[in-house]
């Protein structure tokens, strides 16, 4: 206490200037319209990168939350695409309600390779989220690859990333289908095989999934045509893409399931049977 009235006894002639001093910049402010003017004006620039400052640690702590909501929202937007593209390829309808034909699940990627020759992925939901081997896998970006196998609470996904990977691919503007392969030596650049060398190919095209299978709907984005050149027998072409997705930095993706996939297999087998 002795220390605090020392401080003071020997300040007093600063103490009191301050004091002076902020009783006549109070008055002015309150006397001048101008000067209280650019009194608020300043205030409102201080407190407002304050709370800017407030919001960006809170909205960083947040965005968790908010990208959990932003994948439920596009994973809502996915079905009703889905639901619109049905609706357009019928030119009559007997109903106002389509069944769905693919249903979509998001997950969240915990472990990615893309170093070695076989890639694998392994996502945070599994068989008591209804996940089942041979689900469709892509990010909003565009394909990632398909099931492999699944526990209770995991799945693994076989990357497109993996040299046993082969899925049918086609271009977008001639539909000239072909096999999506991957040659191990850029994780960001895939090949597509089999294209005839009567389609006309041009470097940018985009490719997409042709929708030859069970396991991922036509028109999922792949990527651009980075370079081409025919094969050995000069009768396919040999593309190299570049992809959508960076397979290096993946963290959310969508989980396609055809719920018509049984059938269809079954239907196929059938046949198969019957031709031998």
């Amino acid at each position: 206490m002795q220390q605090i009235i020392y401080f003071f006894i020997r300040n007093k002639n600063f103490l009191l200037f301050a004091v002076l001093f902020t009783i006549s910049v109070a008055l002015t402010i309150q006397t001048h319209n101008y000067h209280n003017d650019k009194y608020i004006s300043s205030a409102n620039f201080i407190t407002g990168g304050i709370y800017t400052f407030r919001n960006n640690i809170t909205d960083y702590f947040n965005l968790g939350k908010e990208n959990e909501q932003l994948l439920q929202e596009n994973l809502m937007l996915r079905k009703k695409l889905d639901q619109f593209k049905e609706v357009i390829a019928v030119e009559k309808l007997d109903s106002t309600v389509l069944p769905n034909k693919f249903s979509y699940f998001t997950a969240r990627v915990i472990n990615n390779n893309y170093s070695k020759t076989k890639n694998q992925l392994t996502i945070d939901k599994g068989r008591k989220d209804s996940i089942k081997i041979d689900l469709g896998v892509i990010s909003s970006k565009g394909i990632v690859g398909i099931v492999s196998d699944v526990s209770e609470n995991y799945a693994t996904v076989q990357s497109i990333l993996n040299t046993k990977s082969r899925i049918n691919a086609k271009l977008k503007k001639s539909s000239h289908f072909g096999s999506l392969i991957w040659n191990t030596k850029n994780p960001n650049v895939v090949q597509l095989v089999d294209i005839p060398r009567l389609a006309q190919l041009e470097k940018g095209d985009t490719i997409i999934t042709g929708g030859r299978s069970t396991i991922f709907p036509e028109g999922i984005l792949i990527g651009t045509v980075k370079d081409f050149h025919l094969d050995n027998d000069d009768n396919y072409y040999y593309v190299n893409i570049d992809l959508f997705n960076d397979m290096t930095s993946l963290e959310h993706v969508y989980l396609i399931e055809n719920n018509e996939a049984a059938e269809i297999l079954n239907l196929e087998k059938g046949v198969e049977d019957v031709e031998q």
